[in-house]
């Protein structure tokens, strides 16, 4: 098959007003269910960003035969193909030679391939052995070229050919992700292939459903034809994405109709953007210069766990106390024995002592709990399995709410996570609201 030169390809596409993108993810551990496929949820939010929408996933197994089959179908009809695994070192790698032969193209051995394989194998004291699977990696397309792995042994590999763009990505989710967005959307961008930034405004809401938000917004979408509005739910929470697929309107209009609804929204307004709401917890409280603390039962760590997962966590976040059983909320978080006797574990009177408690014990400005019937056994009565009470102890006084989320177990413990941040959040906005009032007047 003939070659076509970078600039051709380029050339070839700029007249295509949609090129076509499709996504081969590849591994018997996707069909057999051992591995959830969560390249085409990535890989298509990250495209998606760029105003690009994939055409089509296939997900097929590492049998040589069948990777040609489905590579050869994809070739002919697709612009961009993009693959996920395969690239390995062991047998059921088999990508990267059935597609060469698909392609017509030979593989050649790279030494600076090897040598980057062999310095990542010295950086955990190992000595490469020159196997044939260890060498097997180090072999790239004849007409191609290599996209360096910082985070693994297997490079992923690039190809311009009758006009297509082919890109091979390592399978582990922590070596394909950062070489596609350093490595891969740049390369993409260049070839005019997607926008150079977002295509779209996306305004992240919290407390309020799908369909009031539709009915809230409609009136000012009205105002703008043509519109691209989609919706996305997730837990306790809605995204809204604001484009313009037609072009008609420039993106400081986007931003514009963005910023009327998030005024429209009030406190229900989280961000624009993609940051989730511990990043706006975050950002406020560092800004406040306070601290926080959080005590949980039923959500065994989840709490903590979504505090911690942010960058700078130190700054703002004390500590957490997983307190499961009654001992351990009156021994680390001064719980009255008999507040918990008369009234229970999964109570208000329990969920306002334990933020109150973790806020002293660890010396935070602000405390957060979380208590309840996860499920799905254990509530009765007035509290039935998937109650919670949620516990805040803050600056200004200390309040408990009482939530019901019928369902799953897991669930229950996200939805609980997710309105304890949120009602955290709205507190922290209205802190900064009133220091900066003063500063208005």
């Amino acid at each position: 098959m003939a070659h076509t030169a970078p600039n051709e390809s380029a050339r070839n596409h700029a007249g295509k007003s949609s090129p076509r993108y499709e996504l081969l993810t590849l591994g018997d551990e996707l069909l057999l269910g051992l591995t959830a496929n969560s390249h085409l949820t990535w890989i298509g939010s990250e495209l998606g960003r760029r105003g690009v929408q994939l055409a089509r996933n296939v997900t097929i197994d590492d049998k040589a035969e069948v990777i040609a089959a489905q590579f050869r179908e994809s070739w002919g009809k697709a612009d961009i193909i993009i693959t996920t695994g395969g690239l390995g070192p062991t047998c059921d790698d088999n990508t990267r030679e059935a597609v060469a032969q698909v392609l017509g193209q030979k593989l050649v051995f790279d030494p600076a391939i090897e040598q980057a394989i062999a310095d990542r194998f010295a950086k955990f004291g190992r000595k490469m052995v020159p196997t044939a699977n260890n060498r097997k990696q180090a072999f790239k397309f004849e007409r191609g070229e290599v996209l360096p792995n910082a985070n693994g042994t297997a490079p992923g590999l690039w190809v311009e050919q009758d006009g297509r763009v082919l890109v091979m990505l390592p399978g582990p989710p922590n070596e394909l992700r950062p070489m596609f967005t350093e490595q891969v959307l740049p390369r993409l961008a260049a070839r005019g292939l997607l926008t150079t930034g977002e295509a779209y405004v996306q305004i992240r809401t919290a407390g309020v459903g799908e369909s009031l938000l539709e009915t809230r917004f409609q009136p000012i979408f009205d105002r703008y034809p043509d519109l691209g509005i989609a919706y996305c739910a997730h837990l306790g929470q809605v995204d809204c994405r604001i484009s313009s697929p037609d072009g008609r309107y420039e993106m400081d209009v986007l931003q514009n109709v963005a910023q009327e609804c998030a005024t429209l929204l009030g406190e229900d307004f989280v961000c624009f953007g993609h940051a989730n709401m511990v990043k706006v917890v975050a950002d406020r409280l560092r800004e406040q210069g306070r601290t926080l603390a959080v005590a949980e039962a039923c959500t065994g760590g989840l709490l903590a766990n979504s505090f911690t997962d942010t960058c700078g966590a130190s700054k703002f976040f004390q500590g957490g106390v997983v307190s499961y059983s009654n001992e351990s909320k009156m021994l680390f978080l001064d719980c009255p024995e008999c507040l918990l006797s008369q009234h229970g574990a999964v109570s208000p009177e329990c969920a306002v002592a334990m933020a109150s408690g973790v806020a002293e014990q660890l010396g935070a400005d602000y405390g957060l709990s979380i208590t309840g019937f996860a499920g799905p056994t254990g509530g009765a009565g007035e509290n039935p399995v998937g109650t919670i009470y949620i516990g805040l102890h803050a600056p200004g006084g200390d309040w408990t709410k009482k939530l019901t989320y019928p369902g799953p177990r897991c669930a229950v413990k996200e939805r609980a996570v997710t309105a304890a941040i949120d009602w955290l959040r709205r507190e922290v906005v209205k802190e900064s609201q009133k220091a900066a009032a003063p500063l208005a007047n």
